[in-house]
């Protein structure tokens, strides 16, 4: 099978390959877009295996061969030890037949890497030595962050030339620089000087130059981007807490396929022609996605703008019958939700029932229930809100429903970090809620507990249906983490607790924090210089809707069973990506094998 063959016979599985989206590598020259590129991504992985495997091209028997090849680098090596331009290497032992990963097409030849390319460490240079400016007496430096699939140029520091020990630590054009001190991730990535830069350049000493001898550099470069080789030498990296480290020691003996020369040109060449392609695919994939994105998200605002629950049945309605192909990615989904939500606190998720009690009749309990608890001492009487401003009415009002605040219709509460000091307060059985553990719908545990004697010092102790949201964390930036408890827990100081007179409520107050959540996030919190948090204050007095309380029961039971279907959704596609993941996995493997 040709490669064009197998690139295209399999087309559908590169394409639609994708892991489960968490957050957002493509070829020489592109930035990643992560784990929705997965197939595209092993793809390439696969033109790199087959190249280096000399499967990508065919041979030719008219190509010098690369035992020849290997001698003349030999012969020049040895002329560049005697003119002292690099350093005679101690001979390290014959590759042994173990060390062989693969068998070699005619005509190539395995070598050590010691024997074919120089390898050249970084400078060392005092932090106070950096400078952005590029003034007389200094040189460029590359470090790390400039390595990506090319070199960027754009962020060069300058140093002073006195920090340059040797010539050879001047970049040359052709020269492979590597990351060789850096994260597990990050550490072994390499790119390639194709011109030479309009100044001297030289590089830090979390870099290191790879410069072959006679060899194809570009070749070299795949040969070192293969993830066999990748992986040899991240896992024979020197792990430190953060940060990997190959040395040049790592570095000599790696094994390398040597083909003819000639046929290292083309490889090269068709290797880019791939590349290329595969570049093309995940373009169109990623225009493709931001269609769909805009497509599915202008369809569903026709759903929050809908007129009345008639008008949002009917446009529903239209949205159904094109499931199969609006809600095919994780982020459709999500945004589906989302919606569901929105629909479900601006009242045209279900019918209004005029037979339902309204909401007026439920603030007046709420009313009583507050104004005896006030009585017994129980709570302090409230500040009345001033009237509400027409701003503050962004819509208007389905039938029997009311505006209210939050803290009408409960208490507000915080909590705290007992002393870690004290062991009597910790490693109890009652849960301390803190933000890592609010990624949940119901409380019913946490990382961490408390004893009675913490409460007893007086941490606040919640009780089931209690509202828990967070007021003060990073994740602020994207999501309003909110949740309810379903056991008597504390929180920290992250998180606030809205304990509502009436415990009926609590289903639907938790929809409806949910629901205006991009509301909240950009209008009731800010950024402060290390973290986000809700302008509590502002939070607590604004006005948000209710509903009857019968009709607050009818939708939480309509957006359950929506989630459901979401969730369905979601597994289904999960699956199918999975799948898809297997088969693109499976495809390199036999290849490679």
């Amino acid at each position: 099978m040709s490669i064009e063959n197998l690139i295209t016979d399999h087309l559908e599985t590169w394409t639609t390959a994708q892991v489960p989206k968490k957050s957002g590598g493509r070829g020489r020259g592109k930035k990643t877009n992560g784990q929705n590129s997965y197939g595209i991504n092993k793809l390439r992985e696969l033109i790199l295996e087959l190249a280096v495997r000399g499967k990508l091209v065919p041979q030719d028997p008219n190509d010098e061969p690369a035992p020849e090849l290997l001698k003349k680098i030999a012969t020049e090596r040895a002329r560049l030890v005697k003119d002292g331009k690099i350093k005679k290497h101690k001979p390290l032992p014959d590759i042994s037949e173990d060390e062989k990963p693969f068998e070699l097409p005619n005509g190539w030849e395995w070598s050590r890497l010691v024997n074919v390319i120089e390898v050249i460490r970084g400078i060392t240079f005092p932090s106070s030595e950096k400078s952005k400016i590029p003034e007389d007496g200094r040189v460029a430096c590359l470090r790390t962050s400039n390595v990506q699939n090319r070199i960027e140029w754009e962020d060069i520091l300058y140093i002073r030339r006195q920090f340059v020990k040797r010539k050879d630590q001047y970049i040359q054009i052709n020269d492979i620089v590597m990351s060789m001190a850096n994260s597990r991730e990050l550490v072994g990535k390499v790119a390639i000087i194709e011109k030479q830069p309009p100044l001297d350049t030289a590089f830090g000493g979390f870099l290191g130059v790879l410069r072959p001898t006679i060899l194809n550099p570009f070749y070299v470069m795949l040969l070192l981007r293969v993830p066999m080789n990748r992986r040899l030498l991240i896992d024979g990296a020197n792990q430190t807490t953060n940060i990997a480290n190959i040395s040049i020691a790592n570095l000599n003996p790696l094994v390398l396929p040597i083909p003819p020369l000639a046929e290292q040109h083309r490889i090269v060449d068709k290797v880019d022609e791939l590349m290329a392609l595969c570049d093309k695919l995940e373009q169109e994939q990623t225009n493709n996605s931001e269609t769909h994105q805009l497509l599915v998200k202008t369809l569903l605002d026709t759903l929050t703008h809908a007129k009345d629950h008639q008008d949002f049945i009917e446009t529903w309605q239209q949205i159904e019958k094109n499931f199969d192909i609006l809600f095919t990615t994780e982020a459709s989904i999500d945004e589906l939700k989302q919606t569901i939500l929105q629909l479900a606190v601006m009242g045209k998720l279900v019918p209004q029932d005029p037979n339902d009690e309204p909401a007026s009749v439920l603030l007046e309990k709420i009313a009583k229930e507050k104004a005896r608890l006030v009585k017994e001492g129980k709570i302090k009487k409230q500040k009345p809100l001033p009237p509400i401003g027409e701003n503050e009415k962004p819509f208007e009002l389905p039938m029997g429903w009311e505006r209210v605040s939050l803290r009408h219709l409960g208490i507000f509460s915080g909590g705290k970090t007992p002393s870690k000091a004290k062991s009597v307060y910790w490693d109890g059985d009652i849960p301390w809620v803190t933000s890592k553990d609010m990624k949940v719908k119901h409380i019913i545990g946490s990382e961490d507990h408390v004893t009675q004697r913490a409460i007893e010092d007086g941490l606040a102790i919640y009780h089931p249906e209690a509202i828990l949201f967070v007021v003060r964390s990073g994740i602020l930036r994207h999501s309003f983490p909110v949740a309810v408890t379903k056991v008597d827990c504390t929180v920290n100081q992250d998180i606030k607790v809205l304990s509502l007179f009436l415990a009926d409520l609590s289903p639907y107050i938790y929809l409806m924090m949910r629901g205006f959540e991009k509301y909240i996030l950009l209008n009731l919190s800010k950024s402060g210089m290390t973290v986000e948090s809700i302008m509590f204050q502002e939070f607590s007095d604004h006005y948000f809707i209710l509903p009857p309380l019968t009709e607050q029961y009818r939708i939480v039971a309509k957006v359950d069973e929506l989630m459901a279907i979401c969730d369905s959704l979601k597994e289904r596609l999960n699956d199918a990506q999975t799948t898809q993941v297997q088969l693109a996995d499976a495809i390199l493997g036999q290849v490679a094998s």
